[in-house]
């Protein structure tokens, strides 16, 4: 299983860490993939580590105000999310590929998502 987790209340410039959990697996395996989606939007790509070298791709959206990253120790991978907009909200999904891809139809596997709500 993979599960997202995290997620909260949190007011405009603020801050929150996304954690993605795997059982029954490694998750260093994989590539490891953050996805969005907004009520009434298709699901968004956010940011991607790959499994190999730990090199990173960020939506352009993002870019500059979150981090990927991996903790392969932990069997974990993790989204910062810094200097958060309200267009951040959404619903943030991990997801596992191989090698990093911007596109959700490369995904092998998701998690149940955790709800992200930028509001003052």
């Amino acid at each position: 299983q993979l599960q997202a987790s995290g997620g909260g209340l949190v007011q405009p410039g603020g801050s929150l860490r996304l954690s993605c959990a795997a059982s029954q697996f490694r998750l260093e395996w994989y590539a490891i993939g953050w996805f969005r989606q907004a009520p009434g939007k298709e699901r968004e790509w956010v940011s991607c580590i790959d499994k190999s070298d730990g090199s990173t791709i960020y939506a352009d959206s993002i870019k500059g105000r979150f981090t990927i990253s991996r903790d392969n120790a932990q069997n974990a991978a993790y989204l910062q999310m810094n200097s958060l907009k309200p267009e951040d909200t959404a619903v943030y999904y991990c997801a596992i590929t191989d090698p990093c891809s911007r596109s959700p139809v490369d995904y092998d596997y998701w998690g149940q998502g955790t709800l992200v709500t930028v509001s003052s």
